[in-house]
């Protein structure tokens, strides 16, 4: 260890909820109930550097689009908002978005025909975005099956990515 470099070059980010619940699980929990409030499911998205393990961001609270975006746009301003060679997670889709809310980069499409209104501008991936997810496929509450599924970027990127990663190789999360 004292001969890392720190902080180290984050090069690979795996992106994944801790999960927890306070004083009593989601399902025992009444909404309409004011006392349970407080109480209930908290799915903390958590941010790893995954090949020193280093946690890169956490964000406390219930699982929201919203959390999700403050954990990308941390990690970003962390790793100093460099493009980093490979992100993945499991399949929560406000992975997929935050990532294209930070890094996404703004286009205009061409207007079809000569009438009507201009299109509006639309966010698209930059092309050294590379993101990949883990998908289970469970049967009786049993995970059967595991798949890497590329979001964006390239099969040919998530493979160059994953053979350049000191620990990594295959598509996985925390």
């Amino acid at each position: 260890m004292t001969s890392w470099l720190f902080p180290p070059k984050t090069r690979e980010v795996q992106f994944d909820e801790k999960w927890s619940y306070v004083a009593k699980k989601e399902k025992h929990c009444d909404r309409a109930n004011r006392a349970d409030d407080a109480c209930g499911d908290c799915w903390d998205p958590v941010a790893l550097d995954a090949e020193s393990r280093l946690v890169l961001s956490v964000v406390p609270g219930r699982q929201s689009a919203g959390h999700t975006l403050l954990l990308v746009e941390d990690v970003a301003a962390r790793t100093g908002g460099e493009p980093l060679d490979l992100f993945t997670s499991d399949e929560n889709p406000a992975s997929a978005w935050a990532l294209l809310e930070v890094s996404g980069e703004w286009l205009q499409p061409e207007r079809q025909g000569s009438r009507g209104r201009q299109p509006q501008p639309v966010k698209v991936p930059p092309e050294e975005l590379v993101y990949a997810t883990v998908h289970k496929t469970r049967e009786n509450n049993r995970v059967v099956k595991v798949e890497a599924r590329v979001v964006y970027g390239s099969v040919e990127a998530v493979q160059a990515a994953l053979e350049q990663s000191s620990v990594s190789d295959s598509v996985n999360t925390v």
